[in-house]
């Protein structure tokens, strides 16, 4: 039917222009800034990435980068690169029965192009630069007024960075019905983490422009259940049930591997495997999360989503659903990929009896569980209850006396096992190794690092120190300061603090945090005990240090003239300012040798620091405090005795090396402050408790008042009891 004018005659019939096509063609695949980047996410992935790295800015509508190392596009393939229908995954049209790549119509990149302003960087590993080249409705465009449209050589790492700006700047309508950038980067961030789920093998950092720190970090070396727990959470992951399945036709290989019973020439057409992690009984949740992968594409799929609810239907409460993640791997010849502009759903063969096959699997699963919620405790660590305080000596003596008198009638016969005493709440220590703190729920970075860290991304679970080995030293001095730690610990507090659990920070420039060991929990002095353990840490490297490089070099001149100018007075040495300085430079240069070969603090002839000996790896300290150490270097440290000289001078690295502002009483005020404190609680938390936990031995002298404990849960139950 034609559509009729007003005297009832019909329209002709015209060719839509070409630039009308592509314009409505664009609209079919790119929706929202969300599904322009599951065409790129998946173009990463065909291009055999390992690491996907996604800048946004105002929820992609602005921008929308995501930057891979994958193989890269050939110089001579840009351009055509955003026209329509142009792909390296098909030559003719039974190859669509054979697709196993995400895509295949080449439309992705030429529907951006009509939408937006493209832009890519991209190099092959063959080529010894990469190139940039813009497109706009297809073609190639210049770059700048003025320059060609031929793609232009620039700096580049091996792989493609695919840039889109102005999202929907030509279709006014389309962008007008988009929600609020906040609400469409939550998008961005659930279509990145369920790719991240099933490609466990790929890092995966997804941030915004004005962002720090990213939102979303994985690991490139992780498996699907530890994926699950860091982008879903702990809830979710100690819950989890694991199902491995397939046809029945060869149920001797169910268990095997299944790549090549699934291969497109198979003869066994039918031949399929599924893997699953889903929830139990204890996990519910008020909305059903679902990640359905067919062919390792994601879908969509309302008949198998309805199965497994109904699943779950006599299993959970009313109004309760659960967390699914699925696999399938079916023989692409009974697969139909062409059903969708955007793939977002896929028609396969045998669709209903697989379905009811993943819901019996899952039903008999968890049928097999215990369908009551599980709690883990463990009494103290003792291994027995402990006794009340108020149980006196006389009574314990009594049934010693008791025990002795009973032991003839033990070996004459045995009596029945005495019935298990129930542990009282205030004795009972929740021990799950599945237990997180509120900070550990979401992807911590270090904020120590630089944007081209190579460490940017990692979790702080991931983050691990190396082992720090005991140096070999033949000095006596130094074996006599090594043995001197060993006598002078204190067992009890060593104990406490290697098997402590830590809380939280209580006031960072107070240098106080909370821990807990057992049913008690301590207020300690981290500045003190940091300050004991570079101490230790420092002695046990001795002569084998790392090197902490200062890049440019500082000049020690300076920096200790820094120093001596902020001290009040001076006048108790009998030395003007500039005399001191030059007292302290003299000191240090004429023992540079020494301090380079024993400590790695090299400095140079011409009087520049080059290093500083790296005590812990990972761990950075406040350089701030770089001109204060190095001119109480001179008159603090005893250069005259081998021991004393080692012993001052290992003390003063540690003072520096501790946390602690250099004004305990400034609260901080400006962006660079509030990010150095974030940096500095980060170190504490990730790194120096946990040394403290492998490394300490904790002296006496910090029961003084660096470590006090202020709760006992017997005590609080007393208190509760009385209430």
């Amino acid at each position: 039917m034609t559509e009729t004018s007003a005297h009832n005659e019909p329209l002709p019939i015209r060719r839509l222009q070409e630039s009308l096509i592509n314009r409505i063609a664009a609209g079919e695949i790119i929706h929202r800034p969300a599904s322009a980047l599951k065409e790129l996410l998946e173009n990463c992935l065909d291009a055999g990435a390992t690491s996907i790295r996604v800048t946004v800015k105002d929820g992609g509508m602005k921008l929308l980068q995501i930057q891979d190392n994958g193989c890269g596009i050939r110089r001579a393939d840009l351009p055509i690169l955003a026209e329509r229908f142009t792909t390296s995954k098909l030559s003719t049209f039974s190859d669509l029965s054979r697709i196993t790549t995400y895509g295949f119509r080449g439309e992705a990149l030429a529907s951006m192009s009509h939408v937006a302003r493209l832009s890519v960087v991209t190099k092959t590993k063959l080529e010894t630069c990469a190139w940039k080249a813009h497109y706009l409705d297809g073609l190639l465009v210049e770059g700048k007024p003025g320059q060609t449209a031929e793609p232009k050589p620039c700096a580049g790492n091996d792989g493609t960075t695919i840039i889109i700006e102005d999202l929907f700047y030509n279709t006014p309508t389309r962008l007008s019905a988009l929600r609020s950038a906040s609400e469409e980067y939550s998008r961005i961030l659930d279509v990145i983490t369920k790719y991240a789920v099933h490609n466990p093998k790929v890092s995966f950092v997804c941030k915004k422009v004005s962002s720090p720190s990213p939102d979303l970090s994985t690991p490139s070396s992780s498996e699907v259940p530890q994926a699950i727990r860091l982008l879903y959470g702990h809830s979710i992951a100690k819950n989890l049930l694991h199902a491995k399945f397939g046809s029945k036709s060869k149920p001797d290989e169910e268990d095997g591997d299944k790549e090549e019973q699934l291969e497109p020439g198979s003869a066994d057409r039918e031949l399929w495997s599924a893997e699953a992690h889903f929830t139990n009984a204890n996990y519910q949740s008020k909305k059903t999360v679902f990640l359905l992968f067919i062919n390792q594409r994601l879908v969509e799929s309302a008949r198998i989503k309805r199965a497994l609810e109904a699943v779950y239907s006599g299993v959970l409460p009313k109004g309760a659903s659960p967390f699914i993640y699925l696999s399938l791997q079916i023989n692409p010849r009974d697969v139909d990929v062409n059903v969708h502009p955007t793939k977002k759903e896929v028609h396969f063969l045998n669709e209903e009896g697989i379905t009811d096959q993943i819901s019996d699997t899952l039903q008999r699963s968890l049928a097999s569980q215990s369908q009551s919620r599980v709690f883990e405790y463990q009494t103290l660590l003792t291994g027995e209850i402990a006794e009340p305080e108020g149980t006196s000596k006389k009574r314990k003596g009594k049934e010693r006396a008791r025990d002795e008198d009973d032991d003839e009638a033990r070996e004459e016969k045995q009596p029945p096992p005495a019935p298990h005493k129930k542990t009282l709440s205030q004795y009972k220590v929740r021990t799950s190794l599945q237990d997180r703190t509120l900070e550990s729920m979401f992807p911590v970075v270090n904020p120590t690092k630089t944007e081209g860290s190579s460490d940017k991304g990692k979790s702080a679970e991931a983050f691990k120190t190396r082992e720090i080995k005991e140096s070999e030293c033949i000095l006596s001095s130094v074996q006599t300061l090594r043995q001197s730690v060993i006598k002078g610990q204190h067992k009890q507090l060593s104990e406490i603090i290697e098997k402590h659990t830590f809380v939280g920070i209580v006031d960072l420039h107070k240098c106080l945090s909370l821990i807990q060991h057992s049913t008690k929990l301590y207020l300690v002095n981290h500045g003190a005990l940091a300050e004991e353990l570079f101490y230790q840490l420092a002695l046990r490297q001795f002569g084998n240090f790392s090197r902490l490089k200062l890049e440019p070099a500082p000049p020690l001149r300076t920096l200790v003239e820094i120093a001596v100018e902020q001290e009040n007075t001076t006048e108790e040495s009998g030395l003007t300012k500039p005399q001191i300085v030059d007292r302290i430079v003299e000191i240090l240069m004429a023992r540079r040798d020494m301090l380079a070969e024993y400590f790695s603090f090299d400095i140079t002839p011409s009087g520049l620091i080059q290093s500083l000996p790296l005590v812990l790896r990972g761990y950075t300290p406040n350089l701030n405090k770089l001109p204060s150490f190095l001119m109480r270097l001179g008159p603090q440290v005893d250069w005259t005795s081998e021991a004393e000289c080692f012993d001052s001078f290992l003390r003063e690295l540690a003072s520096f090396y501790a946390p602690g502002p250099l004004c305990p009483s400034a609260d901080p005020e400006t962006e660079e402050e509030k990010v150095q404190d974030k940096a500095e609680r980060w170190q504490i938390q990730h790194i120096l408790f946990p040394s403290l936990r492998r490394y300490f031995a904790a002296p006496k002298s910090l029961l003084d008042r660096d470590v006090v404990q202020i709760a006992s849960l017997p005590d609080l139950y007393k208190v509760f009891e009385r209430c």
